[in-house]
Order: C-alpha cells, then structure tokens, then sequence
C-alpha cells in the first residue's frame, strides 16, 4: 500500500489551519472609483473558506486529499473525525459570514446543499395534482 501524505490526523489539522492562515491573511481586492473624482481604491475582501480550496491548497502542499475526502474501501477511516470537523468548520464559517451579508447567502445555501423547501412542495402538488411531468432546464 503507498503511504499516505499526511501521516495522521493531526498532520491533517495542521494543514488546514495553515489553510486558514493562508485564506484570511490574503484577501481578494476589488478595484472601486469613489468620489467626484473617481479616486482609485483598491478594498480588501475576505475570502470565505472552502472544503474545494482546501483541497487545492492542500494539492500544492503535500499532494492530493481526494481520498482522504472520499474514504475509499474504508482506507482512510482513521481520518474521518478530522475531516467531519473540517467539513463542519468550514460550513460554520460560510453561514456565519451569509447570516451577516458578509457572504452571499444564497449561493452559500446551494453549495451546501440547502435548498427552499417552498420550492420542493410547489413542484410535488404540480405533480400530484395533474400527473405532469416537471422539466427544469435541461434535467428531465
């Protein structure tokens, strides 16, 4: 069996905070033109963490965390509690920032995975009550 580049899951939190630290320490900057003259400023904006960047980041660190993610033939287990905290802490970071305009909250709902159960009842009472079949876009 090849080994594994993190060698245990502590290793994996370590790297993940140092992810953190990466993010938060580099925010994107958006070029803004304020006043009547239209003054260049250029505003820091955080950048919210994400289980996708952290596997970037962590590809470019110690190669990738696919599997460590993905649990294959149950390989990884030993890693399964870090990586639930990671996945949680992340989740906890992204609604905190959506709940404060800090982040766009509807995108943070769809990527993970939360959708408006209003929309879910509309679309079964359609079905129930003519039988027709819902086409949303390309999906049948």
């Amino acid at each position: 069996m090849k080994p594994k580049y993190i060698e245990t899951p502590e290793k994996m939190w370590e790297l993940f905070e140092a992810y953190k630290k990466e993010v938060k320490d580099n925010p994107r900057i958006k070029v803004e033109y304020v006043g009547k003259d239209g003054e260049r400023v250029n505003t820091p904006i955080e950048r919210p963490l994400t289980v996708e960047g952290f596997k970037t980041f962590g590809a470019y660190k110690v190669g990738t965390l696919h599997h460590y993610f993905t649990n294959p033939e149950g390989a990884y287990d030993e890693y399964r509690t870090i990586i639930t905290r990671i996945r949680e802490e992340v989740r906890a970071e992204q609604f905190d920032g959506a709940m404060v305009n800090h982040y766009n909250s509807n995108l943070t709902a769809r990527l993970n995975g939360l959708v408006d159960k209003k929309e879910q009842s509309i679309t079964a009472n359609i079905k129930a009550i003519t039988g027709m079949r819902i086409e949303n876009g390309d999906k049948p």
